[in-house]
């Protein structure tokens, strides 16, 4: 058993060593591009380890100003987003894990059935005309304010909560609201830091809704913005730039912006992740 054992754990590492590196395989390229020179890009020679090393690239992004407002827009959407959803998503979750709650059943199904069947553009995009939300920051916002998933997770870390905490609590005199901040929340670092950092890389990431319900480009999101750059060579200030740069690259400055537009979450990941795998095993020991 023992050497049986061992075998398992050779494969074991091997294989999620494979795979760890399938994993950053790209982003090792996509920073090396970013720091390579146009005739090395161009002509195919970057893999892993940057080539004619440049950070022109880096200039030219720093120095445009759209760039700048759009990571300004995603930084706002973000850091007010995610606290929306956590002070939403727990202030719903809170009542839902209370056996008095005669109706929590009935909610937790109409809950779940928004998990199952989800509203479809046309008419998702007639009502937040009706709520005057198009072309605002809101729009990216308001509509994904509680996560059905999230709800589920951050509830039955609620129900695992002792009971006899609340109990206490209510004795000295707290009110509901009292006991959740002073008492519930304390405890529930480990699932609001996780419920947190899943809020936070989806506002950032997302790109979709202010597509669709963004029309000032004074308001495109980072991703928004990226994808500009990435799929039409849209440089804006960069552009204008890039014809006086023969050493500038589009592919390299396209490469820059990817960079930059990941650097903040994993500038964050280290400060959450006691909490962040804490979180993850939630559920998984009873």
């Amino acid at each position: 058993m023992r050497k049986k054992g061992r075998i398992f754990d050779v494969i074991n590492y091997t294989f999620l060593t494979l795979i760890g590196c399938l994993m950053v395989f790209p982003i090792l390229h996509v920073l090396a591009k970013s720091f390579s020179s146009t005739h090395a890009i161009n002509g195919g020679k970057v893999t892993l380890f940057p080539i004619d090393w440049t950070i022109t690239n880096y200039q030219v992004i720093l120095g445009d100003s759209s760039i700048w407002r759009a990571f300004l827009v995603s930084l706002f959407i973000t850091v007010v987003g995610t606290l929306i959803n956590l002070i939403l998503t727990a202030s719903l979750a809170y009542p839902l894990s209370r056996s008095e709650y005669s109706i929590r059943k009935a909610v937790l199904i109409f809950i779940l059935i928004t998990m199952i069947f989800h509203a479809p553009l046309i008419p998702n995009y007639m009502i937040i005309k009706n709520l005057h939300m198009i072309d605002s920051l809101w729009v990216l916002i308001i509509p994904s304010a509680i996560s059905a998933y999230n709800l589920f997770i951050m509830r039955s870390f609620f129900t695992a909560l002792p009971r006899e905490l609340i109990d206490s609590a209510q004795i000295d005199g707290a009110g509901e609201v009292r006991t959740m901040v002073s008492v519930i929340l304390p405890l529930s670092k480990p699932v609001m830091a996780t419920m947190g950092l899943f809020y936070a890389v989806s506002h950032w990431n997302s790109y979709s809704s202010a597509l669709y319900f963004i029309n000032s480009r004074a308001l495109y999101p980072l991703q928004l913005r990226l994808r500009e750059i990435v799929l039409s060579n849209d440089l804006g200030q960069a552009g204008s730039l890039l014809e006086n740069a023969n050493e500038v690259s589009p592919a390299g400055v396209q490469m820059a912006v990817i960079i930059v537009s990941v650097i903040p979450i994993i500038i964050v990941y280290p400060f959450l992740q006691k909490y962040f795998i804490k979180g993850m095993l939630l559920g998984s020991i009873k």
